[in-house]
């Protein structure tokens, strides 16, 4: 089976996702010059984003991961599970959260409360995605947005559906036959 055959439309190409996220790693370099920075990569969706992003800032950064889940399937459960938090101390460090999409909020504004607790100089949140239609906590409000998205089921570039689409180098839209079976 090939995996392109589910997808219904490429939302976002290869091309425009290499374009933005060099764009948003120049911003990110010129604003974090001589700061000392912590990027925080959410697994696993976001590892995409995070890989091609890190490698396009030009200055010497930590990395870190951090797992947390609401979703099963298609459907977010509204529960925030936290999996994994970091083990460096984020204390008088500026940290970067990079999350791959933001949908509901729910999830990254329990992740800001637990590394806010961490005591950081600085947090600032990039996403790849950002999906505002489906906000439910506007508490969440991303620093370096790569595209604002319609409400979509996409994947591809990371991220999922029941664990599988996330090697797509595009975002694209899934079939909704093939998450509303």
């Amino acid at each position: 089976m090939d995996i392109n055959n589910n997808i219904e439309k490429v939302l976002i190409t290869e091309d425009a996702l290499d374009k933005r996220i060099a764009e948003l790693a120049s911003q990110i370099t010129t604003d974090y010059m001589e700061k000392d920075l912590v990027m925080i990569c959410l697994l696993k969706g976001s590892i995409s984003y995070f890989a091609h992003l890190c490698e396009k800032i030009t200055l010497p950064i930590e990395y870190e991961f951090l797992r947390a889940s609401s979703y099963h399937g298609a459907t977010t459960t509204g529960e925030v599970k936290l999996l994994h938090v970091p083990t460096i101390s984020l204390k008088n460090r500026h940290v970067i959260i990079v999350e791959d999409i933001i949908d509901t909020g729910l999830t990254l504004a329990a992740i800001q409360k637990v590394i806010e607790q961490m005591e950081p100089a600085s947090l600032e949140i990039t996403t790849l995605l950002d999906k505002p239609s489906r906000r439910l906590d506007y508490t969440v409000i991303p620093k370096y947005v790569g595209f604002i998205i319609p409400d979509e089921f996409v994947v591809g570039f990371g991220l999922d559906y029941d664990e599988k689409y996330r090697n797509l180098p595009y975002i694209g839209v899934l079939k909704k036959e093939i998450y509303k079976k």
